[in-house]
């Protein structure tokens, strides 16, 4: 085997595997760790959901009507927690960059409420349009899918 190019491997598969595997205790801002949540299910497909946060929303669609292009508009869809445990949000995504969702990054305690804030532009947007916000969390299922709808109307159409 040639050294010459066994060495710079060498350095650079090191390498990667040190920048890989940097295990820093320190969190990202706005993470919540990993280890408060809890996940009752089991190999054996038995699981006790009985402790469970419950993410119930008021609303999970919403129709914003007939708007002009160019304006934005925003609804809270309001939800509780009512289940028995702490509910944490670990994440919202929208379908696409149009829609901004804003939520709480602390945990829920049982029984208190909080919204998710989803803003709508339509600039570029024109017709019938739908958009999905996936709320992921500590919850089982753990995905809820809220929607939003509008049909965006250029100046001149009627």
């Amino acid at each position: 085997m040639n050294i010459k190019f066994f060495f710079p491997a060498m350095v650079i598969s090191m390498s990667c595997l040190f920048i890989s595997c940097n295990s820093s205790s320190k969190n990202q801002e706005g993470n919540i760790p990993a280890d408060i949540v809890n996940n009752p299910n089991t190999a054996s497909g038995q699981s006790d959901r009985s402790s469970l946060p419950v993410l119930q929303f008021e609303e999970r669609e919403h129709d914003f009507g007939k708007i002009l292009q160019g304006e934005t508009v925003s609804i809270n869809f309001k939800f509780k927690n009512s289940g028995k445990s702490d509910l944490i949000i670990a994440e919202v995504s929208t379908s696409c960059g149009c829609t901004v969702p804003s939520y709480p990054k602390t945990p829920i305690k049982p029984g208190e409420e909080g919204i998710i804030k989803v803003a709508f532009s339509s600039k570029n947007q024109k017709g019938y349009q739908s958009k999905n916000i996936l709320v992921v969390a500590n919850t089982q299922p753990n995905t809820t899918v809220l929607r939003i709808k509008a049909q965006v109307m250029s100046v001149g159409d009627k």
